[in-house]
């Protein structure tokens, strides 16, 4: 028996028909243009499968970009630091370089604007609460302003030592002045009681890339601030991957599983010092339109004190390129004997990987470390996607154990060059993220990390080959259509 349609619903039909071939043609033409083609390939596949929801969620997220308002302002700091830093490079007092190590500081020169300088001194910190309270220390010691800048900012139990020096600071007539992501603290534990606290003290703060439309404020709602740095009286800085928070974040998803994170700080005192408050202003600028005036605004980078050589390398949407990527894999591929990478989100794309294999190939050893355990089903499925190509490729994975999250973002090239910083090594942190990377040539200083990495490799495992290849069907679905979702950028 045939059965016949009103022709409304048939006209009907045959115009959302037309309407989700339109958007598949469009697509074809808008979409690989000037994109990564596995990002690419991702939006295309979701658009082709279900046309309008694909649309409604480029229309969204689709544009990796700040806006063109924004990345103006990004260029303006850059021009800035470039003219201001001309010829005030403080010369290395480190043994003489490799010779592909001048080619790297260039690049990073050319994309972040920030200079190469020597005489800077560190130590890092491993213990949790340890460096927090070395941050209030240096904050009771300040004289003249406190620069803050972090992802996730709470007022809470394990930072009141901090919070309590900030009120001290500001009573002895210390300029404070707090950045603070506002998608990654808005809504979450403590949030209004930390705004209500900088108000009551007197500080100046000011949410980063806010999404508030209705005051005009808007970008890719998926866009983060994900630096954290403490600078004071551009004497002293802090740098690194921990937030300013509890180690389990205060979410009780996190306590009722008992996480806790393990980060790693640095403090530096030096020239560097400068160029991390030059990071500070001018995310202070992008999000007020205010140039701070010296002291505060001073980016000198003279005065040696220590030994090892350090560049800033900032990154994120407000630049046309992908600086922490081409940073990395410029490393990966000058390395000669051993890279050394612990990243907690570790997905990366088809050039990085071919560096890390090819790196593998060439001869050197190759070490990554990671947590077993994920606090984020999406991120921990798409990285575990990876891992068997890295194992045939020849990478040792260490697999942090529970109930820790190994949170530490850095790498060691060989035995005199690493990275610390804010940036993982995934497609968010090239693409989404305003990251911050510190470059450091020292054998001293990689002594320090390399205890570190010592340290992380007694509380971890090995994963083999052996073992992954024994992973349930279910986990290996997981896993790859995570990694697809990982690409729509």
């Amino acid at each position: 028996m045939l059965v016949s349609f009103p022709a409304h619903l048939t006209w009907l039909a045959a115009l959302l028909a037309l309407i989700e071939m339109i958007i598949r043609i469009a697509a074809l033409i808008v979409i690989p243009r000037n994109r990564r083609p596995t990002s690419a390939m991702a939006w295309l596949l979701a658009i082709f499968f279900i046309p309008e929801i694909g649309l409604i969620l480029f229309l969204l997220i689709g544009n990796p970009q700040l806006p063109l308002a924004r990345r103006r302002k990004q260029d303006e700091i850059n021009a800035y630091i470039r003219a201001t830093t001309e010829g005030e490079i403080v010369s290395s007092t480190q043994p003489p370089a490799p010779e592909w190590f001048e080619s790297v500081v260039t690049l990073n020169r050319n994309l972040g604007a920030m200079p190469l300088a020597g005489g800077n001194t560190a130590h890092l910190f491993s213990d949790y609460q340890e460096s927090i309270e070395a941050m209030a220390k240096a904050v009771r010691e300040a004289n003249s302003y406190v620069h803050v800048e972090f992802y996730i900012f709470q007022a809470d139990e394990a930072t009141e030592t901090f919070f309590q020096a900030l009120e001290q600071a500001i009573e002895r007539g210390v300029s404070v002045r707090v950045l603070l992501d506002h998608w990654a603290n808005r809504g979450k534990p403590y949030y209004k009681k930390t705004l209500a606290r900088l108000n009551a003290m007197g500080a100046t703060w000011q949410l980063m890339l806010p999404l508030q439309p209705f005051k005009g404020k808007y970008q890719r709602p998926d866009l983060r601030n994900h630096r954290k740095l403490l600078v004071v009286d551009g004497l002293v800085a802090f740098t690194g991957s921990q937030n300013l928070t509890d180690s389990s974040y205060n979410l009780r998803k996190n306590i009722r599983r008992g996480l806790h994170w393990v980060d790693l700080m640095v403090r530096l005192e030096g020239p560097v010092v400068a160029a991390i408050n030059g990071v500070f202003l001018g995310d202070w600028y992008s999000e007020t339109d205010q140039i701070l005036a010296n002291p505060e605004g001073d980016l000198s980078i003279s005065g040696q004190v220590g030994g090892f050589d350090a560049q800033i390398v900032p990154s994120g949407p407000g630049f046309e390129f992908q600086n922490n990527l081409k940073l990395f894999m410029s490393l990966l591929y000058a390395a000669q004997e051993r890279v050394i990478i612990v990243s907690p989100y570790f997905i990366p794309d088809e050039g990085l990987l071919l560096a890390i294999s090819s790196a593998c190939q060439r001869g050197l050893k190759v070490e990554l470390f990671v947590s077993e355990i994920g606090d984020q089903a999406m991120v921990y499925h798409a990285q575990r996607s990876y891992y068997e190509a890295l194992l045939r490729a020849g990478v040792t994975i260490w697999m942090y154990q529970p109930p820790f999250i190994l949170h530490s973002k850095s790498m060691t090239i060989d035995d005199e060059v690493a990275i610390i910083g804010s940036s993982n090594m995934d497609m968010r942190s090239f693409g989404l993220n305003l990251e911050i990377s510190m470059l450091v040539r020292g054998q001293e200083f990689v002594g320090q990390l390399r205890k570190v990495e010592d340290a992380y490799r007694e509380a971890s495992r090995e994963l083999t080959l052996d073992e992954w290849q024994q992973q349930p069907l279910r986990s290996t679905i997981l896993d790859n259509l995570a990694r697809l979702t990982s690409a729509l950028q």
